[in-house]
């Protein structure tokens, strides 16, 4: 599961990092509590060239076979399951040519620390050990509102889900699942919109630990009023977290 990530660097940073040559005009900030809902950038391939484009879109696909938003309240797309993209009616169709990339410079997951009731939470910044901003590996799709008259105008809502994998030694201490990270020499492949060759699910693989690196977080992190720098520190960390740092 991904439910929570963020991005420090500016636009352009992204766009030159993710070889986007193309990107949209908005400003963007950076956000350090990204959740579900919110309108965030994306890397796709151009329908009709190689060159990618860097587009804003909503977090919780909206398949293009839905018949209204409504279907959608309370079912959750901003997640999928690498391992039944193909068997999926929600995904089948994005998976064949509108795949994407999801720039970040990481993601937070939260570990069950007992097992009472209500059981007590701690949040995990997790980022790669070289500093570097990752590409989850994601699938797009467009959804064009009903017309209430002949009139009106086609208005159409871009969305995105991103792919989780099952979780590897690192994560596997905080959860079981993580979002699948793709490697740069991949990006292309799992770009690639000629919907005649099958899809490279091949690349749904989990990251190495030893890339990859986790730290508890500030726990202001679960709301997402909340945001800036400090999400990303622990104020008063419990005593044997900072044990799960090492392999």
């Amino acid at each position: 599961m991904c439910g929570r990530y963020y991005n420090k660097r500016k636009k352009q940073k992204i766009a030159e990092k993710l070889q986007a040559s193309k990107a949209f005009a908005d400003p963007l900030p950076p956000n350090y509590n990204i959740a579900p809902s919110t309108f965030q950038p994306i890397v796709r391939q151009e329908r009709d060239s190689s060159e990618r484009e860097m587009v804003l879109a909503r977090w919780g696909l909206v398949p293009f076979s839905a018949r209204s938003l409504a279907d959608f309240k309370g079912f959750s797309t901003f997640n999928a399951k690498a391992e039944t993209l193909s068997s999926s009616p929600t995904w089948k169709a994005p998976l064949k040519s509108r795949r994407c990339l999801i720039p970040a410079d990481g993601f937070y997951e939260w570990k069950t620390l007992d097992q009472s009731r209500k059981p007590k939470k701690q949040p995990y910044a997790i980022s790669l050990t070289d500093g570097e901003p990752m590409a989850f590996a994601g699938l797009w799709d467009a959804w064009k509102e009903p017309k209430t008259s002949p009139q009106t105008v086609d208005t159409w809502l871009q969305s995105f889900s991103i792919i989780t994998t099952e979780a590897n030694e690192l994560m596997s201490q905080v959860h079981t699942r993580m979002p699948v990270i793709l490697r740069q020499r991949d990006w292309a492949e799992w770009l690639d919109r000629d919907g005649l060759r099958p899809p490279p699910l091949h690349l749904l693989r989990p990251y190495d630990s030893e890339a990859m690196q986790l730290s508890p977080c500030n726990s202001g992190v679960g709301n997402v009023k909340n945001n800036g720098p400090e999400m990303l520190v622990c104020p008063n960390p419990d005593e044997p977290l900072p044990l799960l740092n090492s392999l």
